[in-house]
């Protein structure tokens, strides 16, 4: 669980570093038949930032956790786009799509935990 823990900093941090805004890490690890432990789900302002925030996760999960993604989907449009670390699955939306599939609300029974955003 450790491992998981560093990660889910590292992917937290990646996200801050390009300014990526309401942060939820939504704890499944209570709740039977989940695909992943943890959902970290954040939102960029656009297409651009979206993708930029995706490389940024990307290169700080590689030097500070030592993981690569074993997929990413979603990049292009880049209205969603989601990457898989495994234990954990990473989230970035447009606020259009994030508000459509509210996807903190469909684990209603996950913990949630709000980072506050850094500006």
């Amino acid at each position: 669980m450790k491992q998981t823990t560093r990660l889910v900093e590292a992917i937290t941090k990646g996200i801050q570093e390009k300014k990526g805004q309401d942060i939820v890490v939504a704890d499944l690890t209570g709740i039977d038949g989940t695909i992943a432990n943890y959902f970290v789900i954040c939102q960029g302002n656009s297409p651009t930032q979206v993708e930029a925030i995706t490389e940024s996760i990307g290169e700080v999960v590689r030097t500070e956790a030592d993981e690569k993604p074993m997929g990413v989907v979603g990049l292009g449009l880049s209205q969603w786009v989601a990457m898989d670390y495994g234990d954990v699955l990473v989230h970035i939306f447009v606020p259009d799509a994030r508000e459509f599939y509210d996807l903190e609300n469909l684990w209603e029974d996950a913990q949630l935990t709000h980072i506050p955003n850094l500006d």
